[in-house]
This record gives structure tokens, C-alpha cells and sequence, in this order.
């Protein structure tokens, strides 16, 4: 069975994930901050069989990420999910309202943390029949979809991983990666907040429903939950 790793894979839409992908029978290496407080995800891994590892990984600890390069050298991974991803303090986002340490916190996890994990595990998803990379992104990433304004910190920080994920489309491509970007769509999360217009079931099923035709051809665009590309 295809494998897939999913980062921040202790709630919200990766927990789903983790949860609907070990439903399908996938293997499913499940990777968060602090496995020891993962309660559901920890339960999911009880009962799946074998088909849920769980794994100790802080996304912005460099450390950890060697080490789990390492532990995981020669695994095809059909799927790397990045999953994990923060948006900062909404109330701190309109314009006379930013402050750069906190902007420089989301950056680093949306943005870096998704690139250094690509480098990290590139060659385990080279090893594999899928061939993919998933980048969580957002439509409020987009420019040409930003007719609102505010937001500066988290839209700033899902356009600059827009522009990660379309470079790393192109250099990946030799390896026969395809490297894609996602919009879940306004989920009830504790992200996205309890008024969204889609539950974490629902998104993930149409998450899983994208990721289940993606080609090489698909390579850099940015998906939208109804499967169409979003302008960005």
C-alpha cells in the first residue's frame, strides 16, 4: 500500500488526513510537536493496525528533522502532506497592527519549514509510485484574489510559499515530482474558526479527491477544493 507523511498530523484537517488515509489502508507516518499530548492521534495509531506510526517532529527544529531523515532513509514516501502551518494572531494583521516578531514566526513555519522538509525528503518521495508533494496554501495567498486587503502576516507568508512551491515544481521535475499546492477551503478549524463553510471531513475528502489525479502535468498549480486551478 502507497505511504503518505503528514506534518502537524495531531488535529485540524492533518488529523483528518491521518484518520481517512488509514481508513483507505495507506500507511501513514504521522508527524507532531509532542506525540506525548497527541491524544487522538495517539488513538488513531491504537487502533489502526500497524497503519499509523507516529513520529516526534517540530517542523522548525532542524535537529529533529535530520534525525528523522535519517531514521527514514530508503522509505518511499508516494506522498509528503505539509500540513502544519500557523496564521498568527488575526487581531494583529490590519495595516498599523504588524509586528515583525511575530510576522517573522508565521513566516518561518509556513514558508521555510515547508521548503526544508522538501529538502529533506525529496529523495524518500523520489523512491515511491506517487511522486508527490502537497503544500497546505490558502486562496487568501493569492494576489489576484485579494480584493480586501488586511491579513498582511498570513497572506504574505501563504504567497511566498506559493512562490517555494512553484520553484520547487521546476527543479523537482527532473526527479519525476510533482509538487502542488492546496486550498482547503474555509474549514472549522481553530484556524479557520467555528463560522466555515466545511467541516474537516468534508475538506480532507476533497483533498484526497484532488491529490488522487494529480500528474506531473499539475506540477505548480494551485488547487482549489473543487479541483479547479486558482489564479495567484
Amino acid at each position: 500500500m502507497p505511504t503518505i507523511m503528514i506534518t502537524g498530523a495531531n488535529r485540524g484537517i492533518g488529523l483528518e488526513l491521518v484518520r481517512q488515509c488509514a481508513a483507505d489502508g495507506w500507511n501513514v507516518l504521522a508527524c507532531c510537536r509532542s506525540p506525548e499530548n497527541a491524544h487522538d492521534l495517539n488513538k488513531l495509531a491504537a487502533a489502526s493496525v500497524g497503519k499509523v506510526t507516529v513520529y516526534l517532529l517540530d517542523v522548525t527544529n532542524a535537529a529533529q528533522r535530520t534525525a528523522l531523515a535519517a531514521q527514514l532513509k530508503g522509505q518511499p514516501i508516494d506522498i509528503l502532506f505539509n500540513s502544519a502551518g500557523v496564521s498568527g494572531s488575526w487581531s494583529t494583521q490590519g495595516f498599523g497592527q504588524c509586528q515583525a516578531d511575530e510576522w517573522l514566526d508565521v513566516l518561518n513555519i509556513n514558508v521555510i519549514t515547508p521548503m526544508l522538509m522538501m529538502q529533506d525528503f525529496a529523495a524518500n518521495v523520489a523512491l515511491s509510485e506517487r511522486k508527490i508533494i502537497a503544500n497546505m496554501s490558502s486562496k487568501m495567498g493569492s494576489i489576484t484574489d485579494n480584493t480586501s486587503g488586511g491579513s498582511y502576516v498570513y497572506r504574505s507568508s501563504k504567497a511566498a510559499l506559493n512562490m517555494v512551491n512553484k520553484s520547487a515544481a521546476h527543479d523537482l521535475a527532473r526527479k519525476g515530482i510533482s509538487v502542488v499546492l492546496l486550498h482547503p477551503g474555509w474549514v472549522r478549524t481553530d484556524m479557520g474558526g467555528p463560522n466555515g463553510e466545511l467541516s474537516v471531513e468534508e475538506s480532507v475528502t476533497a483533498l484526497k479527491r484532488n491529490l488522487a489525479t494529480v500528474t506531473l502535468a499539475d506540477s505548480g498549480r494551485l488547487i482549489d477544493i473543487d479541483g479547479s486551478t486558482i489564479a495567484w
